[in-house]
């Protein structure tokens, strides 16, 4: 059994901006479930928002975040962001981090989708993401410990089940072991590989919210996910994120035959906010009309975009011809583990930062360049929080012994494990019923099909003997039916979520309404699964 101050769960840059300021006194390990540059953080081409130009503020920055989320936001938490914005981002420039900059050493700002100012920082054109996490695991110190390929698969409480205080992980030889800690913090992502269509990293199943849910913790706007307009669309096959940057340098989405197909649609065209574009593309596509990337006036495209560059030449797309095929694909999601602005969620002792977390900054759409941002702001804040509220020196260790089905039987257990839904039947019908426009009739059919792999027996199993591909499939069948369930209640379209069924925006019955779902234990002693409540 280990123990320690801290245990972070998950390796993007909410969780190394969180590792690197905690105090260099608190005995702090990451435990990541592949290697440390598996997950979406390391693959973001997008750069961070900030209103670092002097013809920019803040304010601007909180107006065009809280257009974007559909004044589903938590309003006061934004302005908090942007404020910090600027800092956070000049911090890490001064510290040593390379941002692009322009001929004068000043830094070099972007455009995309429905920001009024160029105000996107990059860092080696299309790689910020990678260039940024190269730098915090750079800068990491000796009291910071990583185990790469641990599978967290449970969180342990304590006897009374009042207090998170470690976590139960797979071992790359096998083995099963426990880590103790005073806190414990899922920086785990997103859940974009419940769809077939995703420009998520393999590792993004949606384990954290899965363990939290578990737990009892309360998870928040599931409904809301986010889909990327355009993804590199090769023999039936997503192969990649085309960045939002290179409509922000003036590509355009266009037909086969060269029609604009923006035109008319929003003020914004192209650079409207991502889930207009992305249902525009899906109508075209459900027509049988393949989307284009129209790159032809922009110059000098491969020294700008060197990832993108790469990843159409590995494909056979010749960017010379100047179209690039695009699909709209999962890409984030707005819900999540709620939390406050510090990542402390409704269990003491556990902490949720990054995509992995609902903070309410992003409302039911994220505006572009704001997610890293958004984990170096409460990756900061919960080190700062931490640091100011020592342990008491006394830890109650005491394990909390999970009273569900432990699974010794090998026959059984994979018996029971049979019962889980084929991931790719999975993702297809996630993509179908509850993608990028749902309707009551689909979500329907999409509850009743989750419905029949009995997710209330699977909530009380013990997960000790399972392997990390079953344990995947599980993580990814309860955040699915989360979201499912979550987009057959919100009966209004907002930001990410859109039902054809109810076209509009319902503010007199839906504005800053959260569908809130927690797993609690009732009188009798069983769990009522899956409940939900309204929180205004």
């Amino acid at each position: 059994m280990n123990q320690s101050d801290v245990i972070i769960v998950g390796s993007g840059i909410a969780a190394l901006q969180l590792a690197n300021k905690l105090s260099k006194e608190l005995n702090v390990i990451i435990l990541t479930k592949d290697e440390m540059t598996a997950g979406n953080s390391y693959l973001a081409q997008g750069g961070v928002a900030a209103a670092v130009s002097p013809s920019d503020d803040p304010y601007f920055h909180y107006l065009d975040t809280i257009e974007a989320g559909a004044h589903h936001n938590d309003a006061s938490a934004v302005f908090e962001m942007t404020k910090k914005a600027p800092e956070l981002i000049k911090g890490l420039w001064l510290s040593g981090c390379r941002f692009d900059e322009d001929g004068n050493g000043k830094l070099l700002l972007g455009m995309e989708g429905a920001h009024s100012e160029k105000r996107i920082v990059h860092s080696g054109g299309d790689a910020t993401g990678k260039h940024m996490v190269d730098f915090l695991r750079s800068d990491l110190d000796a009291n910071v410990s990583i185990e790469q390929s641990a599978f967290v698969y449970e969180l342990i409480l304590n006897s009374e089940e009042t207090r998170c205080i470690g976590v139960k992980a797979k071992l790359a030889d096998g083995r099963n072991a426990e880590y103790l800690a005073h806190h414990i913090v899922l920086a785990t992502g997103g859940c974009g590989q419940i769809f077939s269509l995703t420009s998520n990293a393999e590792t993004a199943t949606g384990d954290g919210m899965a363990l939290a849910y578990r737990a009892g913790a309360e998870l928040a706007d599931m409904e809301f996910i986010q889909f990327h307009p355009t993804l590199l669309y090769v023999d039936g096959k997503t192969k990649g994120l085309i960045s939002e940057a290179v409509r922000g340098e003036g590509a355009v989405l266009v037909t086969a035959e060269g029609k604009r197909i923006m035109d008319g649609v929003h003020p914004l065209k192209d650079l409207a906010p991502r889930h207009i574009v992305s249902q525009t593309i899906y109508d075209y596509l459900r027509r049988g009309i393949q989307i284009f990337l129209d790159i032809t006036n922009l110059q000098d495209f491969g020294i700008r975009f060197p990832t993108i560059s790469s990843l159409c030449a590995e494909h056979g797309i010749d960017i010379e011809k100047g179209l690039i095929p695009v699909v709209p694909g999962s890409h984030f999601i707005m819900g999540g583990i709620k939390t406050d602005l510090q990542g402390r969620t409704s269990i003491p002792g556990l902490y949720a930062i990054g995509e992995a977390a609902c903070t309410g900054i992003h409302g039911a759409n994220r505006l572009a360049s704001n997610s890293l941002l958004e984990g170096m702001f409460v990756g900061g804040n919960l080190a700062k929080w931490i640091n100011s509220h020592p342990a008491a020196k006394e830890q109650e260790w005491k394990v909390y012994n999970h009273s569900g089905k432990s699974f010794t039987d090998k026959r059984n257990h994979r018996l029971f494990c049979g019962e889980l839904p084929d991931i790719a039947l999975l993702k297809q019908t996630m993509m179908d019923r509850t993608g990028i426009v749902r309707s009551k009739e689909w979500l329907m059919k999409q509850v009743e099909w989750l419905a029949q792999f009995n997710m209330e027996e699977w909530l009380e199993a013990g997960l000790d003997h399972m392997q990390p591909s079953e344990l995947n499939r599980l993580f990814m069948y309860i955040t699915a039916t989360l979201i499912t369930k979550s987009a057959l209640e919100r009966t209004e379209s907002r930001g990410g979520h859109y039902r054809e069924d109810f076209p509009l925006e319902d503010n007199a019955n839906w504005m800053k309404k959260q569908i809130i779902h927690q797993r609690k234990k009732v009188k009798d002693g069983k769990h009522e699964y899956n409940q939900t409540a309204l929180a205004t």
